[in-house]
């Protein structure tokens, strides 16, 4: 069975990385800027440096010297006995270049050869990769994609049809806003709108997953309401996100210290996501600290 090999490459700028990325997540073995006296022994034996590996992505530019001058011998092997190479050109306009070298601080890899002016090094960079472009099995114009965007059409085009997209995992993070907010946080939800146990003289040492914490709010009334509004909330999100194939969604709950309301919360809205099939991680990041402060 041949090595199915994507041969990334394109304009500087037009997200190489990033596609990458979207492969390494596809279970594809990874190669970034790999030197091209390298290459050429890779293709034509990939078995004999990536071993049983089956899938490989290699992302070859202007940044290896003689790229010009060899990626078309190298292309020639893309029928190579052991394995079958698709080369994936990615380009963007000329503006969304500027602009994201202008955010990156970054150097083009042929301003020095062009006086320092970065216009004049993307277009004699379009313009020596002209031929290269003409025969790409794919092409990606990626000026209007979001970092989701790409990781979208990438499986779409790579993915193997017989391997089941990945599952979103949904993290659920209680906290203390006296602590600060979790960093990462993609949704974050106030809950010291409900009545606070600590204000309970036999609850107070207690946190929300003990029962008789749980069981004082649940009986507060707004408590079953929030989580069943939360549990519609994310009922509605979670099947969106997991559209544009992300692998994680973290979901921060905050009470003032992070030991009674916001625990159990989480507590609860892992237990009904699991019972909908979604998987759950349960994270009490400040527990600890309101358990040791005693």
């Amino acid at each position: 069975m041949r090595v199915e090999v994507a041969l990334i490459t394109g304009l500087s700028g037009s997200g190489k990385s990033s596609v990458a990325k979207c492969f390494e997540d596809l279970g594809y073995f990874c190669v970034d800027n790999l030197p091209l006296s390298l290459l050429g022994p890779l293709l034509r034996s990939p078995r004999e440096h990536v071993g049983d590996r089956d899938r490989l992505a290699v992302v070859a530019d202007v940044r290896a010297p003689g790229f010009i001058d060899e990626i078309p011998r190298l292309l020639d092997l893309r029928d190579a006995q052991e394995s079958h190479l698709t080369l994936l050109f990615l380009e963007a306009s000329d503006e969304t270049l500027v602009r994201r070298f202008s955010e990156t601080r970054r150097r083009h890899p042929l301003t020095r050869s062009h006086s320092g002016s970065l216009i004049d090094a993307i277009v004699e960079e379009r313009r020596v990769l002209a031929d290269l472009r003409g025969v790409a099995d794919m092409i990606f114009d990626t000026s209007e994609w979001s970092v989701h965007e790409i990781r979208r059409q990438v499986w779409e085009r790579f993915a193997d049809p017989e391997v089941a997209s990945p599952q979103l995992v949904v993290s659920l993070v209680s906290f203390g806003f006296k602590h600060g907010i979790p960093y990462g946080s993609d949704l974050l939800f106030d809950v010291r709108f409900l009545s606070n146990p600590y204000f309970v003289a036999e609850l107070r040492e207690l946190s929300g997953r003990d029962l008789p914490v749980q069981r004082f709010l649940m009986e507060e009334g707004d408590f079953s309401e929030l989580v069943e509004r939360m549990l519609d909330f994310l009922s509605f999100l979670l099947p969106r996100y997991a559209e544009e194939k992300r692998s994680y969604l973290s979901v921060a709950v905050g009470c003032t210290g992070g030991q009674h309301r916001s625990v159990a919360v989480c507590e609860r809205l892992a237990e009904l996501l699991g019972e909908s099939g979604w998987p759950v991680r349960v994270e009490h990041r400040d527990l600890d600290k309101t358990q040791t402060a005693k």
